[in-house]
C-alpha cells in the first residue's frame, strides 16, 4: 500500500514536471510564431545531435572530398533524390563492424572483442512539404541487428575484461538474434526554431549534444560522448518526448522526459513500463550557440540538468546531476572542447568526469560523422560509489582516432586508447586498447 502511494506520488511529480516543460516550450513557440519571418540560418537550425536519422542522412548528401568515387552508384543516388523530392521519403542502410585488442586483460578473460551492427533507418516527411508551409511533420525510424563475432562483446569489453569502469564501443552488443528498435517517433518542426519529437526515442539524440559525440563515427570511449559517462541514461527506444525552442537570437532550451525501463528488443513493453512503473529520466538543457544557429552543436556552450528516478526491479536508487560543455571551431578545420559534470547517486558510470580534446578535419568540419577527421582527448573520471562501491581509484583515459573517408560509402576509423588506473583491475596500472571500426553505407 505504501509502495503504491509512493508510485502515485512519483507519477504525480513527474507528470507536473512534464506539463511545466511543455508549457515553457509552447510559450517559446507561440512567441516566435508571432515574430517576423525567420532568417535562412534560423530555418536551417535543427535540434538533435549528429546521430539523429535526419541529420545523419542529410550529412551524407553533402559533397565531400574522398579518396575514391564509385561512379556506377550515381544513378542510385539520383533515384534516391527523386524519391525524396517526389514523396518526401528517404532511407539509409549502414553496416558497422568493430574490433578491439587490449595489451592485457583480467584473469580468465580474452583480450580481444569483435562484433557488428546492421542499421536500417529512414524518414518520411508527411506534412508541410509545400514551399509556403511554415512547419513540417516527419515520421522517423531506425532498426538495428546487433551481433557478435567473438565471445567477448566490445560494448562490455572494457568493464568485464579490462576492469575499467566504463564503456568503449558502447552500442556494439548482441541482442541474441532479435531486432533492435532504436527510433520510431513523430518529429514536428517549425521554421521559427521550435520542434518536438514524441515516440520511441534514443535519448542520446537530444541530451548534451556536441559535434564529436557519436560512438558510430567519432570517439570509441564513452567518456568523450554523452555526459562524459556521468549521466544515468535509459536504453534505446525509450518512450517519451523531447522538445526544443529558441529563447533568444542564439539562446535555446531543450528538454525531455523518457521511460527508464525501455527494452529495444520488446518496445511495446514500453507502454506498460511508462504508465505503470513510473520511473523516468528527465533532462533540461539551456545553451548558447556562439556562432550561427545551424552550427549550434559545433560552436556551443550549454548546461544540462538531469534526474533519474529510482528503479526498484534492478535496485538502483534515484540520482541527479549537472553537466557543462563548451566547444568551438577555429578556422573551419579545428574544433576544441572542454566538458565536465557530476552525478549524485543513480546508476551512472562516473560521479565526476572532465574531458578535454578536439578534432581536426582537413577538408573542413561541417557534416558530422563524414569525411577525414582526427580526434583526440583526455579524461579524468571518478567511478560512481553508488554503482561500484567506495574507495576506488580515479581513472585517466586518453584516446586518439583518425577517420579515413575512403569513399562516400566506406570509411575506416582506427583508434588507440590508453587507460590509466583501471578502477576495477588493481593488478594493472595501465592498459593499451587498439581498435578498428569500419562503416559501409548506402
Amino acid at each position: 500500500m505504501k509502495k503504491e502511494k509512493n508510485n502515485r506520488l512519483q507519477w504525480r511529480k513527474s507528470y507536473i514536471l512534464l506539463l511545466v516543460v511543455l508549457l515553457v516550450l509552447w510559450t517559446v513557440q507561440t512567441g516566435f510564431a508571432q515574430s517576423s519571418e525567420p532568417s535562412m540560418d534560423e530555418q536551417q537550425a535543427r535540434f538533435g545531435g549528429p546521430d539523429t536519422v535526419p541529420n545523419r542522412i542529410e550529412s551524407e548528401r553533402v559533397d565531400k572530398d574522398t579518396l575514391y568515387e564509385f561512379e556506377f552508384l550515381k544513378p542510385y543516388y539520383e533515384w534516391k533524390d527523386r524519391i525524396l523530392e517526389k514523396y518526401g521519403y528517404t532511407y539509409a542502410l549502414d553496416y558497422y563492424p568493430i574490433f578491439l585488442k587490449a595489451s592485457d586483460s583480467l584473469p580468465g578473460t580474452d583480450d580481444d572483442a569483435a562484433s557488428a551492427v546492421l542499421r536500417f533507418s529512414g524518414f518520411w516527411q508527411l506534412l508541410g512539404r509545400g514551399e509556403d508551409s511554415n512547419s513540417t511533420g516527419t515520421l522517423v525510424y531506425l532498426v538495428e541487428h546487433r551481433h557478435r563475432y567473438t565471445d567477448n562483446l566490445p560494448g562490455e569489453f572494457a568493464l568485464e575484461s579490462l576492469g575499467y569502469a566504463g564503456f568503449t564501443g558502447i552500442p556494439f552488443t548482441d541482442d541474441g538474434g532479435d531486432w533492435h528498435l532504436t527510433n520510431l517517433y513523430w518529429n514536428q518542426e517549425w521554421q521559427n526554431g521550435f520542434g518536438f519529437a514524441v515516440g520511441f526515442l534514443d535519448v542520446t539524440d537530444w541530451v548534451d549534444v556536441y559535434a564529436l559525440t557519436s560512438p558510430w563515427t567519432d570517439f570509441y570511449n564513452f567518456v568523450f560522448s554523452i555526459g562524459a559517462a556521468t549521466m544515468d541514461l535509459p536504453d534505446d527506444a525509450a518512450l517519451g518526448i523531447g522538445a526544443g525552442g529558441w529563447l533568444a537570437d542564439k539562446v535555446y532550451i531543450i528538454a525531455g522526459f523518457e521511460d527508464l525501463n525501455s527494452d529495444p528488443t520488446d518496445p511495446l513493453e514500453g507502454f506498460d513500463t511508462f504508465f505503470n512503473d513510473n520511473e523516468y529520466f528527465k533532462h533540461v538543457e539551456i545553451g548558447w550557440a556562439t556562432s550561427a544557429r545551424e552550427k549550434y552543436y559545433l560552436d556551443n556552450l550549454h548546461l544540462t540538468l538531469w534526474h533519474a528516478d529510482e528503479r526498484d526491479e534492478i535496485g538502483i536508487q534515484d540520482g541527479w546531476g549537472a553537466f557543462l560543455s563548451f566547444s568551438h571551431t577555429f578556422g573551419d578545420k579545428w574544433l576544441m572542447f572542454v566538458r565536465g559534470g557530476f552525478a549524485e547517486d543513480g546508476g551512472s558510470l562516473l560521479e565526476r568526469s572532465v574531458s578535454i580534446g578536439g578534432g581536426f578535419a582537413p577538408n573542413g568540419i561541417g557534416a558530422p560523422g563524414f569525411g577525414h577527421q582526427l580526434g583526440f582527448g583526455v579524461n579524468w573520471g571518478r567511478p560512481n560509489d553508488a554503482l561500484f562501491g567506495s574507495d576506488l581509484d580515479d581513472q585517466y583515459t586518453m584516446e586518439a582516432y583518425y577517420r579515413l573517408q575512403v569513399a562516400r560509402e566506406f570509411s575506416i576509423t582506427p583508434s588507440i586508447q590508453f587507460l590509466i588506473n583501471p578502477a576495477l583491475n588493481p593488478e594493472e596500472d595501465n592498459i593499451w586498447v587498439l581498435g578498428l571500426r569500419a562503416r559501409l553505407a548506402l
